[in-house]
Formats: C-alpha cells, sequence, structure tokens
C-alpha cells in the first residue's frame, strides 16, 4: 500500500559568489594575492589596470543573475540583455588618490628569497666519506644515518636495525657490528652528540668531547650516576653524595645546561626557510588617535577586459549571427559574469576585513593605545558579530589566519580574543591579564623554593582573582612553565 506524505523542510544554501566571498575572506594577505594573480590567469576577461572600477555596476548585480540563463540553449540569445556598460567603467580618477596609504609606481615590491640548503642526513652522509669502511659497513652506517630523527636521535633498537637490514637490503651483520659502527663512528661525527639513543647518553657523548676538569667530571658523574636524581632536581642528595658544596654543584649544572640536548635542531634551524611575516593589517597612533590600515599593496587593481566587451559590442551590431558567433558570445558572456563576481567579491572581503578589524579596534582602544597587555579586555568572537550585524564564522575568518602590526610588535589576531573571569570587585578581566600576572609572580619568586600552585592560587587571591588551583595549573601550562620542582634552582 503506497503512502503519501507531505514534509517541509527548511534549507539555507550558499550561493557560488558567496562562498567564493568566504574563501577570499580566510585568505591572509600572501595567500590572497595569489589566489588574485591566478584569477587573472584564468579568466581572460579580467584585467590588471591601476583605475578603479565604478562602484555603480555592483548596484546592477540584480539584473546578472546567470540562475535565470539558458545555457543550454544555443539558438536562443538574447542580446538585449546585454549592456556592456555593466562590465565597463569610465571613472577617470585613479584608485590610489582614493587611498590614504597609496604608494608610489617607483616602489619596489620586495620579496624574500629563498633557498635550498644542504638537509641533516645529506651532512652526516658527507662526514661518513671521511671514514675508511668496507663496501658493507658504510652501507651499514648510510642504513643508520637514514634511521635518526630530526633531533639527532636513533630511537630504534639495534636489533631492529639488524632485521631491517637482512629484509630491505639483503645485509646481513650482527648486532655487535651495528653496535660499532653507531658508537665508534656515527657518535663521532658534528654536530656533537648525534646518533645517541637517548637524552643521558647524548649529554655523556658531549660532555666527553670537552676538557676534562674538576666541575666536567662532576657533570659526567651526574649524568651517568644521578641521573634521576638530577633530573628531579634533588640537590641536597646530590651533595651529600658527592660531598660538594652550592658553587661546585651550581657550576657542573651550568656545564650541563650548556649542552645541546636536541644536536639535530642546530643543523636544521640554521638551514630551515624562515618565512617572512607579511601583516594584514596596520595601527597607527596619530595624535592620540587610531588609524586603521589594510594591506593592500602588492593586490593589482581588477577591472573587466575592454576587449571582451568590445567583442559583445561587435556582436550585437552585427546583424546576421551565425552559430559560432553564438557560442562565442555566450563564452564571453560567461567569462565576463564571473569576472563581475571576483571583483565583486574582491570589494566586499576589502569592506568585511576593514569593518571586522575596525570594531576589533574600537573594541581594544585602551590596548592599542598603551601597548599595556593587562588592558586587554574580555573578548570573543560574538562580541564583535553582534557589533557588525555578521555571523561568527565570519569574524573567525577574518580573525584565525590574519596578522596586525601595532607600534608594540605583529601578532596574529586571534590573540587578541579571550575568556573572561570576573575579580573580587565583580569585574570582568580577561584572562590574558591574569596569565600576565601569574608569570610576573613565578618571575618574581625564590628560586631556590618556588612557588606551588596552591602558594599562587593564595596569592593571586590576594590581589583580587580568586581562581581555582587547577586553573592556575592550566594556565601555567599554556605560558610553558614547569611545576615548582622543576624551577628549583640553588
Amino acid at each position: 500500500m503506497l503512502k503519501q506524505e507531505l514534509n517541509f523542510k527548511l534549507q539555507q544554501k550558499l550561493s557560488p559568489q558567496q562562498i567564493q566571498l568566504m574563501k577570499l575572506v580566510q585568505l591572509p594577505t600572501v595567500a590572497f594575492e595569489q589566489r588574485v594573480k591566478e584569477e587573472l590567469e584564468e579568466n581572460p576577461a579580467l584585467d590588471d589596470q591601476s583605475s578603479e572600477y565604478d562602484d555603480e555596476y555592483s548596484n546592477d548585480q540584480d539584473e546578472w543573475d546567470n540562475q535565470n540563463d539558458d545555457y543550454g540553449d544555443e539558438q536562443v540569445i538574447d542580446t538585449g540583455d546585454i549592456n556592456i556598460d555593466d562590465y565597463l567603467s569610465d571613472d577617470d580618477v585613479p584608485n590610489y588618490k582614493t587611498y590614504t596609504n597609496n604608494y608610489s609606481d617607483d616602489d619596489e615590491d620586495k620579496s624574500v628569497p629563498y633557498a635550498q640548503g644542504e638537509s641533516f642526513i645529506e651532512y652526516l652522509r658527507g662526514q661518513l666519506n671521511t671514514y675508511r669502511l668496507t663496501e658493507q659497513q658504510f652501507q651499514i652506517a648510510e642504513f643508520i644515518l637514514g634511521n635518526i630523527d630530526d633531533d639527532g636521535y636513533m630511537r630504534r633498537e639495534v636489533k631492529s636495525l639488524v632485521d631491517d637490514l637482512a629484509f630491505s637490503q639483503n645485509i646481513y651483520t650482527s648486532p655487535e657490528e651495528v653496535e660499532n659502527l653507531l658508537v665508534n663512528y656515527i657518535q663521532h661525527m658534528d654536530p656533537v652528540g648525534v646518533g645517541a639513543r637517548n637524552l643521558q647518553e647524548c649529554l655523556l657523548i658531549q660532555l666527553e668531547n670537552k676538557v676534562e676538569t674538576e666541575t666536567v667530571e662532576l657533570a659526567e658523574k651526574l649524568i651517568t650516576e644521578s641521573f634521576d636524581a638530577f633530573t628531579k632536581k634533588h640537590y641536597s642528595k646530590i651533595m651529600a653524595k658527592y660531598d660538594v658544596n652550592d658553587d661546585e654543584l651550581r657550576a657542573a649544572i651550568s656545564e650541563i645546561e650548556k649542552l645541546n640536548p636536541k644536536p639535530g635542531k642546530s643543523f636544521s634551524s640554521s638551514s630551515k626557510i624562515v618565512e617572512q611575516i607579511t601583516p594584514d593589517f596596520t595601527i597607527n597612533i596619530n595624535d592620540g588617535e587610531l588609524e586603521l590600515l589594510l594591506n593592500g599593496r602588492n593586490v593589482p587593481e581588477l577591472k573587466i577586459s575592454n576587449a571582451f566587451a568590445e567583442m559583445l559590442d561587435t556582436y550585437k551590431k552585427t546583424e546576421k549571427k551565425s552559430n559560432d558567433q553564438k557560442e562565442a558570445v555566450m563564452f564571453v558572456k560567461q567569462k565576463l559574469d564571473s569576472a563581475k563576481w571576483f571583483i565583486d567579491a574582491v570589494q566586499q572581503r576589502r569592506n568585511t576585513l576593514l569593518y571586522t578589524m575596525e570594531e576589533i579596534m574600537k573594541f581594544q582602544k585602551e590596548y592599542f593605545l598603551t601597548g599595556d597587555e593587562t588592558k586587554i579586555k574580555p573578548m570573543i568572537l560574538k562580541d564583535i558579530s553582534d557589533r557588525i550585524g555578521m555571523d561568527i564564522s565570519t569574524v573567525s575568518r577574518v580573525a584565525n589566519s590574519k596578522y596586525v602590526t601595532t607600534p608594540y610588535g605583529t601578532f596574529l589576531i586571534k590573540d587578541l580574543f579571550s575568556e573572561s573571569l570576573t575579580n573580587e570587585d565583580g569585574e570582568e578581566v580577561s584572562t590574558r591579564e591574569i596569565k600576565r600576572i601569574l608569570q610576573d609572580v613565578i618571575a618574581d619568586e625564590d628560586k631556590r623554593k618556588p612557588l606551588t600552585d596552591e602558594r599562587l592560587t593564595e596569592i593571586l587571591k590576594e590581589k583580587g582573582y580568586p581562581i581555582a588551583r587547577r586553573t592556575i595549573a592550566k594556565y601555567r601550562e599554556q605560558l610553558n612553565i614547569p611545576v615548582a620542582r622543576l624551577r628549583k634552582e640553588i
């Protein structure tokens, strides 16, 4: 038996233009510049020109709704719907005159060169060539180097290496030979400490390469005999065991602190390509007032190509229109519509970014004027979205991947957002302010007797911030501050 039902569904679908706009809003400045360049290459109807396109064409956007166009019928093309003026701008005022942050044509666009450096493993293999090894020993040593991680450690068991050599390389060897090549050859390479199997061995290798002194000798004993007590900072037990005073132990610890716990990073960090941060916004202070600028220096000014518009004009003046001409004009119209949407999206992106960042700047005005992090107000995405009348997701796209340059440095916009807590006076304060106070309290503590989380809770309560101990522990971990026991010094 058939049964009929009537269901009502409420759905919200984004148009291709809205999706395109959201994607553009999410892009930071460098990625947006690349996206514009790609669109210029893909769509011949777009032109890179300095003149400003007419803002009035955006008012006619509803006139060009492709949902009403029948692209599948090549025989029916109403040329009367094609208004060339919708795509062209006759505004003779150069675009740069409408911006305050204009630049001269003589200014050069700065770019960051990229260099191809030698990898860490290649650097080690180059040293391997300096040893006198048999062909099989060289192959085994090369295989061992291939298993060293970026930190410079050999974290695999010798037995596993032996098995892998037999199965993958068809090389049959013994654990003793692998151990010999690792300890007597690879662990003598630069940087010192490479090839170690754990932190203890890594530090010991580096100490053995130092000039032998009483301080170095004591440091070696700490690593070999009392490593667990040393890591837990049981200094009183260590001094009693080795019969040393505070100064002697402090000198030995100083020697250990100079060592590199990750020798591989010393090489990779020097050859790593550091990408320059390009800020999306700039905030300046002029006569006590904040000024917001959007970085769009390297983004070309877009305009509809005159050549494509002339094609439509020629088609309209032609009395006899062939099928080939009809297909061509349809292609031209599609490209023009696409170009028009993209130009409109670029302009909307600019307005959205400026509008959103302006409200963020107003909300955190006191901070931007002083640079004092304690002045940062509690602010969530909803606070800004309510002010600008946009969705929370839009504010999130603006804040997540964008940087702002201020007189006090360059930082992510999302770092300005923080939750709030209520102090004893009933005022809402930012969690960033509490973290800053917590950081200052720990910095001023007596390192011989570091403050525990319980004591930190009491101190902040005395300052007017009643916070639970677990919250203090959470903030401390977020600041990468270890527990009191690990902050202890002698």
